[in-house]
């Protein structure tokens, strides 16, 4: 059944306020996905905080058409059923779990381009942001380095007392 006027006006809003709060938006060819399998990525998205929508490319053209995204030539543009994942809480998260749900699943869906700080981005770029680590990661590897010269000095140091306690031992073995 078609929606009426009203109703698309109510979407095209709704997907206005969803690009302004996300930090980054995918959108992926999802022609032979299955319902299961469709189902299952929207949760993983949920779960990271994402989302998934599937909505005509006439509609996400109209709200996009007031935001200012450089180098985009429309959604008609993009070939095949899109899908639109908009991630709120990392900009690399919805390339990430779209990566890491076609390589697990064998699933056959496509980057087709994303955005990211009012940019277009090609599908080669879309796929190296999938490969940047995600903020977790990279404050794990900053605390990690951090912490490095720290441990290391706190070894040298051990090492002084250890080879003190040795020294001693020799001494106490050689007059025993």
């Amino acid at each position: 059944m078609p929606k009426s006027r009203q109703e698309k006006q109510k979407l095209i809003k709704g997907l206005e306020e969803k690009y302004n709060n996300s930090k980054s938006v995918v959108f992926i060819k999802f022609n032979a996905l299955a319902v299961k399998d469709h189902e299952k990525l929207r949760q993983e998205l949920k779960e990271k905080g994402g989302e998934c929508l599937v909505v005509k490319k006439t509609l996400l053209d109209i709200a996009l058409k007031n935001e200012k995204v450089d180098n985009f030539d429309g959604a008609e543009s993009l070939q095949g059923s899109i899908a639109t994942i908009f991630g709120y809480e990392d900009e690399v998260i919805p390339a990430k779990v779209v990566d890491k749900f076609k390589k697990s699943m064998g699933a056959d869906i496509e980057f087709v381009g994303g955005i990211l700080s009012g940019s277009f981005l090609s599908v080669g770029e879309v796929e190296s942001l999938a490969k940047i680590p995600d903020k977790q990661e990279l404050y794990a590897r900053l605390v990690g380095s951090l912490n490095s010269p720290i441990s290391g000095f706190a070894n040298v140091l051990a090492g002084n007392l250890r080879g003190l306690v040795c020294v001693l031992k020799a001494v106490e073995e050689k007059k025993a």
